[in-house]
């Protein structure tokens, strides 16, 4: 594997199912307490600000964790931070079923979350390095999309469908099952970086040691941190507000708002998908600004779509497909690409870790007090200023897709010899 020509595709090919599927089961292991909290409540006496409390202690550790975690994943290789990773997020999966009181649930969320978030950098690098360069962006796509497909999609149907033979707590101890068994799979394929390959996939080449703070010498990685809160902001408003818009601005029924909130899974895995692939054929920069153009439209259509819900089905597919298209580019190529090889994860770690602190924290707490004080409708204005921001941001990023790199360096060097 020392050259393009000769890229291990079934090495390739085997890597990025096993870490899309360590990624789903992330995504099933977050999101499958929502759809059994009805369940939960009743027997442990919890009530809707304890699943706030349980929800916001899983972000705010996974984001902690995502932002050191990396740097350890550079320093001792990913497999050394990805396989323990999902064996203790899977067992504290299990565990969950078995807390007692809000209280025990969380600890074993925060801890659950610390899991998560140090599995996240190293596996986006992980893809990577296991992905001939001109496929990295649909690699990474793939991997990552396993999560709202999984996580939002296929969670919510099976669990439900499960509490009618299961009881709750079974339903916990069930889903650990499989992240053990993909562990061992980890473990016995998956390979550490090489440095020298590692360097392929980046716009600098480097292949030396870095101190972890070097990673904001690369003008991408703080406009990536400012582009992740622009995009958490949306996105958490979206998941977590939009329902009570949905139910209480404009009066639809249960049913009607579970139809249009499908949409956020839909379109969250299409986006992934797609749009990381196009990057890697017209660059990533491109990507990014079609994305954030096309979310800034879906949320405009989003206001004026009345209480029609094919419309308004239609306008939030298109917002988190969009969302999602720069969530996955800003945590993995955009970020990854911008530095050294020895810094990938913890380029990717910190971006992350920013996102899910601030975003997943501040951004429910200033949403709910606009919703609170200005009316709810208010909330999508919030989620559009976070897109003007975030427009600003994509404007000023560097390209680092390697085609384009490359590209770059050729007409620098045809430049030179001309002179």
């Amino acid at each position: 594997m020392n050259s393009i020509d000769k890229w291990d595709t079934r090495y390739e090919w085997k890597a990025i199912i096993l870490l899309a599927l360590g990624f789903g089961l992330v995504g099933i292991d977050r999101f499958m307490i929502l759809p059994l909290f009805p369940v939960m409540a009743k027997e442990l006496h919890l009530d809707y600000q304890d699943l706030g409390y349980i929800t916001g202690v899983l972000a705010v550790a996974w984001g902690v964790s995502a932002l050191f975690m990396g740097n350890l994943s550079d320093r001792f290789g990913h497999r050394k931070v990805i396989i323990p990773a999902i064996i203790i997020f899977s067992l504290l999966a299990g565990f969950s079923g078995f807390a007692a009181s809000a209280g025990a649930l969380m600890m074993i969320r925060a801890f659950m979350g610390f899991a998560e978030g140090a599995y996240t950098p190293a596996s986006i690098v992980a893809t990577m390095d296991a992905s001939e360069p001109r496929r990295q962006g649909r690699n990474v796509g793939i991997q990552q999309a396993a999560m709202p497909l999984f996580g939002l999609g296929f969670a919510p149907i099976l669990v439900t469908q499960l509490l009618k033979v299961v009881e709750w707590h079974w339903i916990f101890a069930m889903v650990s099952v499989p992240g053990l068994i993909i562990a061992y799979l980890l473990y016995k394929s998956l390979r550490n970086t090489n440095v020298s390959v590692a360097a392929l996939h980046t716009a600098t080449h480097d292949t030396t040691q870095h101190r972890w703070t070097a990673v904001f010498r690369y003008r991408n990685i703080p406009l990536n941190m400012v582009g992740m809160l622009c995009w958490l902001t949306t996105l958490v408003i979206l998941s977590a507000l939009f329902p009570s818009y949905l139910i209480d601005y404009l009066h639809l029924n249960l049913e009607q708002m579970g139809f249009i909130l499908s949409a956020i899974g839909f379109g969250g895995t299409l986006g992934t998908l797609v749009m990381p692939a196009l990057s890697d054929r017209i660059g990533r920069k491109p990507v990014m600004l079609i994305s954030v153009i096309g979310a800034a439209a879906g949320l405009l259509m989003l206001m004026r779509s009345g209480d029609d819900p094919y419309r308004l089905f239609a306008c939030l597919l298109l917002t988190l497909f969009c969302i999602f298209s720069m969530i996955c580019l800003t945590v993995g190529p955009l970020s990854a690409e911008s530095v050294p090889a020895k810094l990938m994860s913890t380029a990717s770690g910190i971006v992350i870790g920013t996102g899910e602190i601030f975003g997943g924290g501040a951004a429910p707490a200033i949403a709910g007090y606009v919703a609170k004080h200005f009316g709810i409708q208010y909330i999508l204005h919030l989620a559009l200023g976070s897109m003007l921001i975030g427009f600003l941001v994509v404007l000023a990023l560097k390209e680092t897709a390697p085609v384009h790199a490359k590209k770059r360096a050729s007409e620098k060097i045809a430049r030179s010899n001309a002179i």
